[in-house]
């Protein structure tokens, strides 16, 4: 049987977003992401990144630096006793019409024949509405965690779930059928 899995950004989901993400010690994990990500784990889930990085064709960083920056995110999430099981991410500038950026589904797909992954079984967590539409697109069940509370954008993506935090998200999708 395929497995389950779920996709979560990176930034304003997992971690502090700090405008193109230059230097691994710009980064910094929210309070209860690890928490989270065990849960997940926990309950048999594989957990997968999956982030545009614009940055990267912008000239702000090197794809280096921003594997410096995930090596950092995964020691982080292990001290934490979490494990992430694969990290995508999209190094093109919007205006590219990659195949990769978010909402388009490539770098999901690319997972699912990777890690076989039942995507209807999955879910796809993030803070905009280009995450819900990834999900959709996909055929996986959605969580928003709105990056900016006072402005709730529910209403325009319809997610399945919206959260306040990720380890809220992680109790609601562990307690899903």
């Amino acid at each position: 049987m395929a497995n389950r899995a779920v996709f979560l950004d990176r930034d304003d989901t997992m971690a502090r977003d700090v405008s193109y993400c230059s230097r691994p010690e710009d980064f910094e994990l929210f309070p209860n992401t690890a928490k989270a990500i065990k849960l997940l784990n926990e309950h048999g889930y594989s957990v997968i990144v999956v982030t545009n990085q614009s940055g990267v064709a912008r000239g702000y960083f090197t794809e280096d630096v921003l594997d410096q920056i995930h090596r950092k995110m995964l020691r982080q999430l292990a001290e934490g006793g979490a494990r992430i099981d694969g990290i995508y991410y999209c190094p093109h500038h919007p205006d590219d019409n990659c195949e990769c950026r978010k909402p388009k589904p490539q770098m999901i797909l690319r997972a699912v024949n990777e890690h076989d992954i039942d995507l209807k079984r999955s879910f796809v967590v993030g803070d905009k509405p280009l995450d819900i539409r990834l999900g959709q697109n996909v055929g996986c069940r959605t969580v928003l965690i709105p990056s900016d509370p006072g402005e709730n954008d529910s209403k325009s993506s319809s997610p399945d779930y919206t959260a306040p935090d990720l380890y809220q998200a992680a109790l609601w999708i562990i307690n899903q059928k």
